[in-house]
């Protein structure tokens, strides 16, 4: 475990390293076309540019926060917080997409006020060029950027480049409506400025439907949980894995617990070193720490016990909507019988489908005694 530990710091360490970094850059990138745009706007009387001007500064204080959430949530963990303070990444998330709601609810009341109180932009080819070369910049920060926090599964970077590309496109709109200008005397400003802003605001809300996600606890993705239960089950005694369950303590700590299917003749001893082998290989592969392994005894000693599985399985597989059942175990002798079933959420009764097949189960079996759990689909 002290390995493991080290493995986990040396990790974070490094993330951190490369998110402080990429962001530095892009508060000296996005500070520099902010105050580039914000001079042209001025001169050029353009609501546009100057909105543009806005996004680019907002951009840049949402890289300080994120710096800022980094070196907060790479704090050793304590007493108090034994699991450590990854999770404040994401409370920075939504403070940046609280920044980036109210820079685009301001670009909208005054790209109104623009519409309402026109005023005739005066271009030049000096600002023609400079926007240009912002819609260049921006292209190659997003994509730097992006990819950055793709390599160290960073919601903040990879949220801050996919804002950078997007960017790109908003300053792009401008410098159309610009050459517009220029060549046909028609003024798009405030209504593109209108457009940019409803773009900020919906970029705001998408940051912030995602990092809320994150907090209440979304599904885990398929693939991983498809590949951790996939190497737990390349153990010889292990014929399935099911209720796995993943908590995210931050990026780079992921706890999590399984249930696994071993057959009745194994003891302790045997079952402690198949633990141990399985979250040891988990954690290698996966970068996952599994907590918690319960087991589910697979019956093999009695035949009578094999055949009531193998035939209620069939019967309860057959109900359309389940989608699994697992943790199956009778005693023929005190005639008890015990199993999880999960059945799909798309269903808009799950409840009554659950009824009916404890009661298809009661009555093929009426001389047993059935605690049937509805399980959670995750």
């Amino acid at each position: 475990m002290d390995n493991k530990n080290q493995q986990i710091t040396e990790s974070i360490t490094s993330r951190n390293r490369i998110i402080v970094k990429t962001s530095i850059i892009g508060i000296m990138t996005n500070l520099l076309l902010a105050g580039s745009k914000a001079i042209i706007g001025v001169f050029a009387n353009s609501i546009a540019i100057i909105l543009d001007a806005v996004n680019n500064t907002s951009d840049a204080l949402s890289s300080v926060i994120t710096i800022v959430g980094t070196k907060l949530a790479g704090k050793k963990p304590d007493k108090k917080h034994p699991l450590g303070y990854g999770r404040i990444e994401y409370l920075t998330a939504m403070i940046i997409a609280a920044i980036v709601l109210y820079a685009g609810i301001t670009s909208l009341t005054e790209s109104i006020k623009k519409i309402i109180h026109p005023e005739t932009a005066d271009y030049s080819a000096v600002s023609i060029v400079i926007v240009a070369i912002a819609v260049v910049v921006k292209l190659i920060l997003g994509t730097y950027v992006k990819k950055k926090g793709s390599e160290v599964n960073s919601a903040s970077l990879t949220a801050s480049g996919a804002d950078a590309l997007f960017d790109a496109v908003l300053s792009g709109s401008v410098l159309l409506s610009a050459v517009i200008f220029l060549i046909w005397g028609i003024s798009l400003e405030a209504w593109v400025g209108i457009f940019i802003a409803v773009m900020i605001i919906r970029s705001g809300i998408e940051m912030l439907a995602e990092t809320l996600d994150e907090i209440l606890g979304k599904r885990a993705d398929s693939e991983l949980t498809s590949e951790i239960k996939k190497t737990i089950c390349q153990e010889e005694e292990v014929s399935g894995a099911y209720d796995l369950i993943l908590h995210s303590y931050g990026p780079e700590k992921t706890i999590g617990s399984v249930h696994v299917e071993v057959p009745d003749t194994m003891n302790a001893d045997e079952i402690d070193l198949l633990e141990r082998r399985i979250a040891g290989k988990v954690y290698a592969e996966h970068g996952v720490i599994l907590t918690g392994i319960g087991i589910y005894s697979v019956n093999t000693k009695d035949d009578q016990a094999a055949a009531m599985r193998t035939a209620i399985t069939r019967l309860v597989m057959s109900h359309e909507g389940v989608l699994q059942l697992h943790g199956f175990r009778v005693d023929t002798k005190a005639k008890t019988a015990i199993f999880d079933v999960i059945i799909d959420y798309a269903l808009q009764d799950r409840e009554k489908l659950y009824e009916h097949i404890s009661n298809d189960v009661k009555n093929e079996y009426p001389d047993f005694q059935f605690q049937i759990t509805l399980d959670i689909d995750i």
